[in-house]
């Protein structure tokens, strides 16, 4: 082996490296752009590019020196820096959640541990004024051993965290040549068993820094804000200090620190003396994630200048509640990774502003860089847009959690998983060098406010001293380790410096219980609404949780992005998950749990999230008087000043009337009303609906921007849909009456201008003819399974030892009535499925009038021994040719009882393929909730399904089956089925977030054991 074997050394984490500090840029002068343009530095010198590379199975392969000057490297491939070799072509792809995909036998990995040897030359001109030279390499995963023109450098490990090394010794001008042997498993790797893609190699910037013979080596910045005080629409502060910690590398250089405030005049100014300086600003502008006010720091030492950004900003918590500036606040936060299907966890600044972007759009104010911290400048950039931040770090040691236990309790496993990493001893090295890391380099972004020790990992001895080295080093911000409650509970842990109670996913009941019985901290929810798939559909319920209690401090949503591999080229859009590359130890799809799909196209939970943050909601309307009461949901902003709010009144999915409403002053979390009067139509479904528009315009959202709407139901005469009414009646049919003819098997109705035929044996009809055409491609069913969604992963085990997906009609007794203008058919029917009692009994009422309408009406009583239901209603197979559906329901997005605050009732019209919802990994998708009916038609056939007014149905309609969505494992392997499916469903089971949540609350289970389906079938031939 060519190389020594510290990547199975736990005493050796680091040569040759400098210490842990700050990251900053320097510079020949001051620069205020660096967070997004550090590039033009005159002090950096990137090396990123097309590097040689050359890939091996295992380190015993590496049997040459390839680090040598002159070694022939013309065999060797080329690879871009920062990438990840999987995306290359090398090796392969692999996801596990919490599983380690190696056997659990620290600190000691696979021997044949798979590595790529890179190869970069460049040019290097000394600078005068910086002679000495620093290489940067910002990430690379998992463990690297660096030479420089053949000297040896040093060894780094910890993935996401920069390593430096004084290379001035080695560097020479003109022409140089750097050598990296990355390895892809380290003993660190038992700290990185994130939830994600296992990928390899130099995946973040490589970078020379030039810096004089003497200069800052890192330098720590602490505010302290006197009073908070309102100021306009901003906060101030009565007084700031700025204190700044200075040490050097070489001899001490004499510094001249300047603020400016952001306005560019100079807010103090002074000479650090021995090291350290302290400044007083004036009623300093408080920065928030509402107001993120930064003021720039400059520092000169003769040779060279660095500027930093200063946020003024108090963050506490007092009596179990966190306040931001002397303010309440929630954290509207979510988990985010890097992650593209292109590039892997190689994340550029353009790709991290899109997130943001989109963040700052759908109305989320913080981040949780889940599980590891993010690449330096995007905290610069989280302080420049305001988002609050939790930086997480580089640690996970989930796996032990997951290893063999002959007794397989949950006491067993916590003690195991504790006693093996989290509480050894020999790993408090490695753990506290994370933490460090991850604090030394990002302790003065004002964006931060919570350091997180990592992610479940366990709790021991060695989170005990991380807290408390972070206590003592940094006082001032939040701490939070989730994990803490994983322990063995035979021994008494020391919890004193971890300020939260933080929990994943739990049940709502069980955060009652918790302010019940504790409450002694601050309540995060740290991941909750796992937005796997069709979903999440509980961010209402968990909104108003979250807001009903000062101590719930908010949440972050688990997560921001789908994480898949892109194999389309050439085939349209197609992505991979976990199993699709001939791994054996995988998770699945689990890793498509995202609001945004891989390619940044928002699911539709992420317009959910959206609306349900509104900055204001209607807390109350009274058409009598026109008193409209707003509730403002922002922390430091009164809502005057941050939205311009308009009105619709629609009625039957019209608009009758709209206009803007005054300027009305709601102060930060305040209540006010304003006065909107306005016509109420006497007949029709009528809605009020409040949108709140973002007045003039902010750096990532522009002015006018849609930040959530309100809708309110107005009472009325007669609160019916006139256009259903008027479904209901297709016209008087001159001519004869109605025939009926009867066999053992069928109940054959004919009209002047229809056939129908009743199946006697399913209490269903088989055929619809109206006017020559047939409607039906097959016969009608009743429908009570559904495809499943990510969410329904363990009900629908139930589901399926219930037999449900096996479910048919059967009928028993049918009695046919006939009289001039109608025939009426009864059936005694049921749902039964093989090797189980019957599901549901059903009454079955039919009248099919002259007119060709079918109206039907099913009273059904369900066992009780059976779980709840997945829906129930009618399926029917419609000619592929019907391709348009039009329907007033909520929508135009898919909707759901339980997930339905983004869209809006209305009349809308797509194509039926329009309606399709493309998860990833296909599942039940595009239903509507709350219609009042739905027409679906093609050339001239039309077919309308109307509900009765106190029975609104859902419905879907689709080119695909439930079956064909539930069998294929990708979207791109869906065949359509030659037919419009339409699904009429009297209800849905919730959709809940149970894939990594809690069950579908119980408001939301379809758990009813009595109840009736009403609703109205028209076929029509448009008139040319």
């Amino acid at each position: 082996m060519i190389v020594p074997r510290y990547y199975e050394d736990l005493s050796i984490l680091h040569e040759g490296t400098m210490p842990a500090r700050a990251y900053y840029i320097p510079a020949s002068k001051r620069m205020d752009h660096l967070a997004e343009h550090r590039e033009e530095s005159d002090r950096i010198q990137f090396l990123n590019g097309n590097w040689k590379f050359r890939f091996f199975q295992s380190i015993y392969d590496v049997q040459e020196p390839f680090y040598e000057p002159g070694y022939d490297t013309s065999d060797f491939g080329e690879i871009s820096v920062p990438g990840v070799w999987q995306m290359a072509g090398y090796d392969s792809h692999q996801y596990t959640n919490i599983r380690y995909p190696f056997p659990f036998d620290p600190p000691f990995v696979p021997q044949d541990n798979p590595c790529g040897a890179y190869v970069h030359t460049f040019d290097y001109v000394k600078n005068g004024q910086a002679p000495k030279a620093y290489l940067n390499f910002e990430g690379v995963d998992s463990c690297f051993y660096l030479w420089l023109n053949g000297t040896w450098i040093g060894y780094s490990q910890v993935s996401h965290a920069t390593s430096e090394f004084d290379v001035t010794s080695a560097l020479k001008e003109g022409e140089n040549t750097i050598a990296v042997l990355v390895l892809k498993w380290c003993d660190g790797s038992y700290l990185e068993d994130q939830d994600k893609f296992r990928m390899s190699g130099i995946f973040r910037d490589v970078y020379l820094l030039k810096r004089p013979e003497h200069c800052i080596g890192d330098y720590r910045v602490e505010t302290a804000v006197d009073g908070e005080k309102e100021s306009g629409p901003r906060l101030r502060g009565n007084r700031a200090e700025i204190r700044l910690h200075i040490s050097y590398i070489g001899k001490p250089a004499a510094a001249k620190v300047t603020i400016y405030d952001p306005q560019n005049r100079i807010a103090a100014s002074g000479e650090a003396e021995s090291g350290s300086i302290s400044l007083e600003v004036s009623e300093p502008e408080l920065w928030s994630a509402e107001h993120p006010v930064l003021y720039t720091l400059v520092i000169e030492t003769g040779q060279e200048v660095i500027t930093d950004h200063v946020g003024f900003r108090t963050i506490r918590i007092q009596d179990q509640v966190i306040y931001l500036n002397g303010q309440k606040v929630k954290f509207h936060g979510v988990n985010r990774h890097d992650s593209d299907p292109k590039t892997g966890f190689a994340i550029s600044p353009e790709q991290v502003m899109k997130d943001l972007t989109m963040m700052r759009q759908h109305n989320f104010n913080a981040i949780r860089s889940s599980h590891y911290p993010n690449a330096p400048y995007f905290y610069e950039l989280c302080d420049l847009y305001g988002f609050m931040v939790m930086n997480e770090a580089d640690v996970e040691a989930h796996g032990p959690n997951m290893i063999y236990y002959k007794e397989d309790t949950d006491y067993n496993r916590f003690k195991g998983w504790n006693r093996r990493i989290a509480d050894d001893p020999a790993w408090e090295d490695s753990i506290l060098d994370r933490v460090r890391l991850m604090v030394q380099r990002d302790k003065n972004r004002p964006s931060i406010l919570m350091w997180s020790m990592g992610n479940e990992s366990a709790y021991g001895c060695n989170f005990e001293k991380a807290l408390r080295w972070t206590k003592k080093f940094d006082p001032d911000r939040i701490t939070q380790y989730e994990s803490a409650r994983y322990r063995n509970y035979d021994v008494t842990y020391d919890y004193s410096n971890l300020d939260l109670y933080s929990r994943m996913y739990p049940a709502f009941e069980e955060i009652e219980e918790y302010f019940k019985k504790d409450g002694s901290k601050p309540f995060l929810l740290v991941e909750y609404a796992h937005s796997m798939g069709n979903g999440p559909g509980d961010l209402e319920d968990y909104f108003q949780i979250i807001h009903s209690n000062d101590r719930m401090c908010g949440g972050f949503v688990w997560e921001w992005c789908d994480h898949a591999v892109y194999a389309g080229d050439g085939y349209g859009e197609r992505y991979l998950y976990g199993g699709d590359h001939g791994e054996k130890i995988h998770d699945g799809n689990f890793c498509m749990d995202g609001l945004v799909y891989p390619n940044r196209t928002p699911h539709t939970g992420l317009l959910e999230y959206k609306n349900i943050h509104r900055p204001a909601r209607v807390v109350s309307y009274d058409a009598r008087n026109g008193e409209l009461k707003l509730h403002n949901y922002l922390d430091f902003t009164d809502l005057k000043d941050y939205a311009d709010i308009r009105y619709e009144v629609a009625c039957d999915g019209v608009c009758v009337e709209s206009g803007s409403i005054p300027a009305c002053s709601v102060p930060p979390h305040g209540e006010a009303s304003v006065v909107l009067d306005v016509s109420v139509p006497e007949a029709g479904r009528a809605y009020l609906k409040i949108l709140y528009l973002l007045r003039g315009g902010s750096p990532l959202v522009p002015a006018g921007h849609l930040l959530g709407f309100d809708e309110i139901l107005l009472e009325n005469v007669d609160g019916r849909n006139q256009d259903a009414l008027r479904c209901l009646f297709n016209g008087e049919t001159a001519g004869c009456g109605l025939e009926v003819a009867e066999t053992d098997c069928r109940v054959i109705i004919r009209g002047e201008e229809f056939v129908y035929t009743y199946n006697k044996r399913n209490g269903l009809f088989e055929s619809i003819i109206y006017r020559g055409t047939e409607y039906l491609d097959r016969p009608m069913e009743l429908n009570i399974w559904r495809a499943p969604t990510d969410n329904d992963m363990y009900i629908k085990e139930e589901w399926k030892k219930a037999h449900y997906h096996e479910a048919f009609a059967r009928a028993y007794a049918t009695v046919a009535g006939q009289s001039e203008n109608e025939v009426v058919i009864l059936t005694a029917m049921s749902v039964s499925a093989p090797t189980v009692q019957r599901i549901l009994d059903i009454k079955g009422f039919w009248t099919v009038d002259k007119n060709g309408g079918i109206h039907g009406s099913m009273d059904a009583a369900k066992n009780g021994e059976f779980p709840v239901l997945p829906r129930f209603g009618l399926r029917l197979f419609l000619p592929e040719r019907m391709d348009t559906v039009s329907y007033y329901g909520y929508g135009p997005m898919e909707s759901y009882c339980d997930k339905h605050w983004a869209a809006s009732h209305g009349r809308y019209t797509a194509n039926v393929a329009e309606l399709h919802e493309d998860y990833i990994r296909p599942q039940e998708n595009g239903s509507h909730f709350d219609c009042d009916y739905v027409e679906v038609s093609g050339n001239q056939a039309g077919f309308a399904a109307i509900s009765a007014p106190d029975c609104r149905f859902s419905f879907n309609a689709s080119v695909y089956t439930q079956e064909e969505l539930e069998k294929k494992a990708h979207n791109f392997e869906l065949e359509r089925s030659g037919s419009t499916v339409l699904c009429l469903d009297y209800a849905l089971n919730g959709i809940g977030s149970n894939s990594c949540g809690p069950e579908v609350m119980e408001k939301y289970r379809f758990d009813e054991t009595r109840f009736r389906f009403q609703f109205s079938l028209v076929p029509y031939v448009k008139e040319p």
